[in-house]
Parts: structure tokens; C-alpha cells; sequence
């Protein structure tokens, strides 16, 4: 009797798979092999194999088809690719680790929309699944249905992405020189994740982290907790804890605590202005700093009694400066964290010597003024020689009255009054 058809052989191992210590024969019936009496099956392994031969061990090398292990975060999409060089005229199978079949061929087999269909060929099945989850995490399986049915497997990891750390453990301001103890916590990540702390740009050493499993069974919650003493350089400054993980692929997932630390104040004095000089009005501004601002200043002047002011204002005012100014001030910043005196010595100068800007205009107009008489005295020095020069040319044509006057610029009148040759004569050069 003939042996039965490929095809009713696939369709069951397909549904019901191999029956139980039993493999399919080279001519398709089913063949059993048993151990030998009084030897046990190593732990793991099949109670029977198929006996081939070394033709058929060549031809399945060809016909194996192969995979690789993928890794992807929760939320992504992850691509099963399956390839076989020698297809024997069957379809590659896609399983999910339930054993579930998802694609067999171009056909799907599992009503899941997150499922979809990448590439089918004779030599290639590849999927993809998207928003994957937790639960889908494990070996899936890829099978070609030869014979006989040959498997490959892939290896899917799911990461959990950790949840954004939360910091307790601050509750309300601190004391310069107190010591405060944070703590850190995420949950959700897989595999574990890592708390690393800092101060602004500075690493701090907090504990190692701890880890916890989470009721899931799945993921993992990872605490921490850093000791340090606070300064008053540390008053706003902020604690910051960020996680560190695979799924992060190198973003920022940290959560920061700003903190407060109350300080002793400290104060300095500031004249206005710098050079005080006798007669000018100054101001003396005690800048007092602290956590709180200093509330109160007390000003005193070395060697006088009283004192001179204690006020909320930080500036002492002299309207009209004197020499019996000149002397050390002490101005004493308080706040409810303490007190804070700082010192000051007035030297008060003479007068200045630079002109005021009134002298300066004055002097500039006086300059504009004599500028102008200048011009006014040459205009008049070159008007007076011009009227001088043109009256001596009147007096010589007045003495060109007869044909005998000498030339135009000599007159020689006679002293008698005389027209013709006296001794005496007087000569007039204009």
C-alpha cells in the first residue's frame, strides 16, 4: 500500500503538530525510534529522532531557514525577518511564543491589527509589530514545512522605559551647615535601570542604587538617596537625580529639587560718589546681603555717641558735606539669621578744582565775546588806515593848484606864501 500524500501530512503537523516520541520517515509515514533498553534521555531531549540519511542532511542545509534576535523599546515597532535559500515548495510560518500562528505566507492567521504584513516570497516572510508591549516579549519561531519541518527561532527583548524619577525627602528651607538627606525613585524600567545625582554641574556621590522588582514581574523600581552638607553658595540651587537606561538611547529624564538655605547676612559700604569733596551731598549705602535680607541697619560714627541711625533704609545721606564729616563708619546689617557690621573711613576733600559746568559756560562765551572784539579792532585798524590813506591823497590834489606843483605824492608849499623860489620852504610827505 502506497505511502500518503505531502500535503495531508503538512495540514496536520501544521494544526497538531508530530505525535508524541515520533518524526516523519523519508517517505512520509511516521517512524519511531526507541531508546535502548535500561539507558535514560538526557533532560531537554526528544525521546526519539528521525534517522537520515547523508543526502537528505546536504539538501536541509539549504532548506534551514534563519533569523536574529531583536530588541526593541516598549511602544516601538519591531521587524521579524525570515529567510530560506531552498524553499522545497513550501511556505515560511511566523509563531508567537504561545505558539500562536501569526502569518503563514501572505495569509494572516491572528486577528491582531498591530500584526502587518512586510515582505512575502518563496525565500522570505518578514513582519512587523508594532506598539509592542511587555507581554510580547519571547522566542518566536519561524517554520518552513519540509521534510521535515525545519524551525529557526528569534528572540525578542522588550525594554521597559523607567518612569521620570521623583525626589523626596526636602520639606522645607535649610540651615547653612545642615546636612539633608534626598532620596530618588523610578519605576518601570527592564532591565534595571541606574540614579546618578548632581548639584547644578557637580557630580554627588549619592549610595548605590537599589533595585526592586516590580508586581508585574516584569520591570524593575530603582531608588537612591545622597547625604550632603548645605552652604550658603548652595541657597537656589537645584538637586538634580536623572535616570540612566538602554531605552533612553542618550535623552534626559531627570526631575530636579531646587533647595533654600538660610545664611547669616553680610554687608559692605558704598559711597555715591566714589570721591566725596567738601560742600557736595553724599550717600553711604550699606549693602547688606543674607537669607533673609537683612531688615535692619544701624549706623554709628567711631567716637560719637549716640548712634547716628537705625533705619530699614540702607543709606546714610550727608546734604552739604564738611570737613567734620571726615571720620570711620560702621554700619551693622541684621536679620533674623544674625548680624553683620561692616566699615567705612570718609576722608572729605577740598573742594574741587575742576570748573562747574556753569564756570565752563561762562568761560566759553566770554571766549566767543573776545573773539568778536578781535575782529571789531582789526575791522577798525584796516578802516583807520584806509581814511588816513585816502585824506593824504585830498591834501595832495589840493596842492596841485598850478601848473609848477610838484608830483602827486610831495607837496612843497612855501612858508612866506610865496609862488616862486623863497630860501625857507617846508616839505609835507602824506
Amino acid at each position: 500500500m502506497g505511502g500518503p500524500s505531502a500535503l495531508p501530512l503538512l495540514l496536520l503537523l501544521a494544526c497538531c503538530g508530530a505525535p508524541g516520541g515520533a518524526n516523519l520517515s523519508q517517505d512520509g509515514y511516521w517512524q519511531e525510534q526507541d531508546l535502548e533498553l535500561g539507558t535514560l534521555a538526557p533532560p531537554g531531549e526528544a525521546i526519539s529522532s528521525t534517522v537520515w540519511s547523508s543526502s537528505d542532511m546536504l539538501a536541509s542545509q539549504d532548506s534551514q531557514p534563519w533569523t536574529s534576535d531583536e530588541t526593541v523599546v516598549a511602544g516601538g515597532t519591531v521587524v521579524l525577518k525570515c529567510q530560506v535559500k531552498d524553499h522545497e515548495d513550501s511556505s515560511l510560518q511566523w509563531s508567537n511564543p504561545a505558539q500562536q500562528t501569526l502569518y503563514f505566507g501572505e495569509k494572516r492567521a491572528l486577528r491582531d491589527n498591530r500584526i502587518q504584513l512586510v515582505r512575502s516570497t518563496p525565500h522570505e516572510l518578514s513582519i512587523s509589530i508594532s506598539n509592542v508591549a511587555l507581554a510580547d516579549e519571547g522566542e518566536y519561531t519561524c517554520s518552513i514545512f519540509t521534510m521535515p519541518v525545519r524551525t529557526a527561532k528569534s528572540l525578542v527583548t522588550v525594554l521597559g522605559i523607567p518612569q521620570k524619577p521623583i525626589i523626596t525627602g526636602y520639606k522645607s528651607s535649610l540651615r547653612e551647615k545642615e546636612t539633608t538627606t534626598l532620596n530618588c525613585q523610578s519605576s518601570g524600567s527592564k532591565p534595571a535601570a541606574q540614579l546618578t545625582w548632581r548639584k547644578g554641574d557637580q557630580e554627588l556621590h549619592g549610595e548605590p542604587t537599589r533595585v526592586q522588582e516590580d508586581p508585574n514581574g516584569k520591570t524593575f523600581t530603582v531608588s537612591s538617596a545622597v547625604t550632603f552638607q548645605v552652604s550658603r553658595e548652595d541657597d537656589g540651587a537645584d538637586i538634580v537625580c536623572s535616570v540612566n537606561h538602554e531605552s533612553l538611547k542618550g535623552a534626559d529624564r531627570s526631575t530636579s529639587q531646587r533647595i533654600e538655605v538660610l545664611y547669616t547676612p553680610t554687608a559692605k559700604i558704598r559711597p555715591d560718589p566714589p570721591h566725596p569733596r567738601e560742600g557736595q551731598k553724599l550717600l553711604l549705602h550699606c549693602e547688606g546681603r543674607g537669607n533673609p535680607v537683612p531688615q535692619q541697619y544701624l549706623w554709628e560714627k567711631e567716637g560719637s555717641v549716640p548712634p547716628l541711625k537705625m533705619t530699614q533704609e540702607s543709606a546714610l545721606i550727608f546734604p552739604f558735606l564738611n570737613k567734620s564729616d571726615s571720620g570711620t563708619y560702621g554700619c551693622t546689617a541684621t536679620s533674623n539669621m544674625g548680624s553683620y557690621k561692616a566699615y567705612y573711613t570718609l576722608n572729605v576733600n577740598d573742594p574741587s578744582p575742576v570748573p562747574s559746568s556753569s564756570s565752563t559756560y561762562h568761560a566759553v562765551i566770554g571766549g566767543i565775546v573776545a573773539f568778536i572784539v578781535f575782529l571789531l579792532l582789526i575791522l577798525l585798524i584796516f578802516l583807520g588806515h584806509y581814511l588816513i590813506r585816502h585824506k593824504g591823497t585830498y591834501l595832495t590834489h589840493e596842492a596841485k593848484g598850478s601848473d609848477d606843483a610838484p608830483d602827486a605824492d610831495t607837496a612843497i608849499i612855501n612858508a612866506e606864501g610865496g609862488q616862486s623860489g623863497g630860501d625857507d620852504k617846508k616839505e609835507y610827505f602824506i
